[in-house]
């Protein structure tokens, strides 16, 4: 249930940059995670050790996590600049102070 109080009042400049460093590191995290599956796919020949239908059914959520533990993990420098480029975006609209 959402406060009534709450909904009014503006979010403070650490709620607001904590959402912005959250959506940053998931757009890390997607964007290792479609490079991951690319990579994953271009490797793939069946063979003996295949895994077969079932290896390809789960590529993808392979390559989703990786790409998850890599951004959670520090990923590889994507964060920090979506993250830059959020705040100047806000501070060219007045968002934040």
């Amino acid at each position: 249930m959402t406060d009534p109080v709450r909904s009014i009042v503006p979010p403070t400049v650490a709620q607001t940059d904590q959402k912005a460093r959250a959506a940053a590191q998931d757009f890390e995290a997607v964007f290792i995670g479609q490079m991951t599956k690319l990579m994953l796919e271009s490797g793939a020949e069946p063979g003996a050790f295949s895994g077969g239908h079932g290896e390809a059914l789960f590529r993808g959520v392979l390559a989703e996590q990786l790409g998850n533990a890599i951004a959670r993990g520090g990923g590889i420098g994507i964060a920090d600049s979506v993250l830059a480029e959020i705040v100047k975006l806000q501070q060219a609209d007045g968002a934040t102070p």
